[in-house]
């Protein structure tokens, strides 16, 4: 049962809304002043903070100032009660950090949807997400779905591109976000001495080309396409206006983007001291997972061996000398040209 505390000086209020939250399936606590209140969320630490703005001894937003800057009560969703006569100083609540504001007098349904709205997007916020991109990309499709984040990707522009096309080119200013619904993506580095490594894998249902956007800076990387692939085109400025709409998500979502940053440094320090076997192996079992996902018995790798060596960060005729040592092991077998793993958990084994 979740926990809710009411913060209000008028009992007929508080008892009010206690009664309603009862009925609703919650668990209240109330306070009658924003000291107590206070008192009453760091020791309660409850789901949710429901708080009149006007009251005696701190106000609410004395409240919400000092539950943000505290540690543990930081990120609880919280809830302004306004009269009309304080509408023009709901912005100021906002701009705080309140989640939500909501007008008396109020109804039982007013209140109810905006505790169940502001606990869901707690929930996707504070989910568990793959680092990186595919976080982003996950976190970014939840909060669409439930309605929280005004992206209809159905009025986007789309554009179908062939295989060996650049979506994006090496210090090109970033003009959009994309997003693939069909096909596959690579991205790339160049070395100096000439050699691409691949830096990134995107498909069906990936967005690409973050954070760029984020950073206001010119791309570090080419994206080409694999294979025929469609793409939607979502502007820049209005991403970005989607996205800082609301901090907390945008804080969310950058964190997970920070992650993505760390994993290719770290695979960059792989691709210099990894063996050649274990870089292989990982090389095998990443693109499988990224890209092979529905074919789960067979464990085929459709993209060539060209494409694997730049993953890999090596030549081809040095990937192909492994990968038929991987054969002779029973590692992988090759059908129609295609790789396909027979042994997954010795290919993760060579990794450790």
């Amino acid at each position: 049962m979740r926990t809710i505390l009411i913060i209000d000086d008028h009992d007929d209020i508080r008892d009010n809304i206690a009664e309603i939250l009862s009925l609703a399936g919650y668990k209240s606590i109330t306070a009658e002043n924003g000291r107590k209140g206070l008192e009453a969320a760091i020791k309660e630490k409850p789901d949710l903070i429901i708080c009149d703005i006007m009251m005696p001894e701190m106000d609410g937003y004395g409240v919400l100032h000092l539950l943000r800057k505290n540690e543990e009560t930081a990120f609880t969703p919280f809830i302004f009660l306004s009269a009309k006569t304080e509408r023009t100083d709901l912005r100021k609540g906002m701009d705080m950090g309140a989640d939500d504001y909501i007008m008396k007098p109020f109804d039982d349904i007013e209140l109810l949807n905006a505790i169940e709205t502001r606990l869901k997007k707690y929930d996707i916020l504070h989910d568990k997400y793959t680092p990186g991109e595919k976080g982003a990309t996950e976190l970014i499709k939840k909060l669409n779905g439930s309605g929280m984040l005004d992206m209809d990707l159905s009025k986007y522009d789309s554009n179908r591109l062939s295989k060996k096309q650049v979506l994006y080119g090496e210090s090109k200013r970033p003009r959009y976000l994309y997003y693939i619904t069909e096909g596959k993506i690579k991205t790339f580095r160049v070395h100096e001495d000439g050699k691409e490594y691949i830096t990134n894998l995107y498909t069906t249902g990936d967005f690409i080309g973050y954070l760029p956007l984020l950073e206001n800076k010119l791309y570090d990387e080419t994206a080409e396409i694999l294979e025929e692939a469609e793409v939607l085109m979502i502007p820049k400025d209005e991403f970005l206006e989607i996205l800082y709409n609301d901090m907390n998500i945008a804080g969310t979502f950058i964190k997970l983007i920070a992650q993505n940053v760390q994993d290719k440094e770290e695979r960059l320090m792989q691709l210099a001291y990894g063996s050649l076997r274990k870089r292989v192996a990982k090389a095998l079992l990443d693109i499988y997972a990224k890209f092979s996902k529905d074919d789960i018995t067979h464990k085929q790798i459709n993209i060539s061996r060209e494409d694997i060596a730049q993953y890999v960060g090596t030549a081809t005729e040095s990937l192909i000398r492994t990968l038929s040592d991987f054969k002779a092991e029973k590692l992988i077998e090759t059908v129609e040209g295609k790789i396909r793993i027979t042994n997954s958990e010795k290919l993760q084994n060579l990794l450790y």
